[in-house]
């Protein structure tokens, strides 16, 4: 499994012309799963996710986590971020999960989250063409693998 995980003043997902997701100040997080992926990889995710300190305390040091400013989760999955680039000038997808493994996985993920938290937490569209729209606080970006 990869992330990427962006720290935003706000994100926002459109599909077909509407919006189906839409956070304030919080992470955006791109989920992307691999074909060895499995479900006892979600709770490192979840607890990762939860507790990473990425946004500032008073002193202006990366002491708080989204859970310690309530912010809000918008988890979009993005089989891209399986996709191989070292070879040509195509990305190759052969690593990625199976759309329908893929699709429970992240479902899953997003279940995990909102047993283990009371944050607003908002998705994309699994498997839509989507418009994800943000701004990127900081920046701040970071990729989570397992």
């Amino acid at each position: 499994m990869k992330i990427v995980l962006q720290r935003v003043s706000q994100a926002s997902v459109t599909v077909e012309g509407q919006i189906v997701g839409q956070i304030g100040p919080g992470l955006l997080v791109l989920f992307g799963v691999e074909k060895e992926d499995t479900e006892s990889q979600l709770d490192y995710f979840v607890g990762k996710l939860l507790k990473l300190r990425v946004f500032y305390d008073e002193q202006g040091k990366m002491n708080r986590s989204v859970q310690d400013i309530n912010g809000g989760l918008l988890i979009v999955s993005q089989f891209t971020l399986a996709g191989e680039c070292r070879k040509g000038n195509r990305p190759g997808f052969d690593n990625a999960k199976a759309p329908d493994e893929a699709k429970r996985l992240y479902n899953r993920f997003v279940e995990k989250l909102r047993e283990a938290s009371t944050l607003t937490i908002e998705t994309g569209l699994f498997g839509a063409h989507m418009d994800v729209a943000l701004i990127n606080d900081g920046p701040v970006t970071f990729i989570l693998e397992q």
